[in-house]
């Protein structure tokens, strides 16, 4: 072997739990300890070590912010849709005479709590209303 080309001897001095890890990855691996320290530290001394980390994250980073631009997109939309909802529905319906009026109040309550019982039934279960839309629809 040429001289460029021999390997050199290191000896170093490793806490007992690095140590540790390190004999275990090296078994799990089927590789020597000395091959995993030398990428290890050739790693470590890489200059575009950080840079590829670097990147990684901008990308993760990139990524969030997209889903996050989504999610403001369609929260958007759900508030939209319902105020037109709202809008629509108190100007089309038209107010009870008083006694129906008394009625409809005692009979909004108990249909309140069934609603807000099967809201609740339905976001920790079942699939979401948009997700069958889309499924009645088909592909698009």
């Amino acid at each position: 072997m040429s001289e460029s080309t021999r390997k050199q001897r290191l000896s170093v001095y490793l806490d007992a739990a690095v140590m540790k890890r390190l004999v275990g990855h090296a078994a799990r691996r089927s590789l020597s300890r000395s091959l995993i320290a030398e990428a290890a530290i050739e790693s470590f001394l890489s200059p575009d070590t950080a840079e590829r980390q670097e990147a990684a994250t901008t990308k993760r980073l990139d990524q969030i912010d997209r889903r996050i631009a989504r999610m403001e997109r369609d929260v958007t939309i759900s508030v939209e849709t319902l105020a037109i909802f709202v809008r629509f529905w108190l100007a089309t319906t038209p107010a009870l005479p008083e006694p129906a009026a008394q009625a409809a109040r005692a009979k909004a309550g108990e249909r309140y709590d069934s609603f807000v019982a099967a809201l609740g039934r339905r976001l920790a279960k079942g699939p979401k209303f948009s997700q069958e839309i889309s499924e009645d629809r088909g592909p698009e």
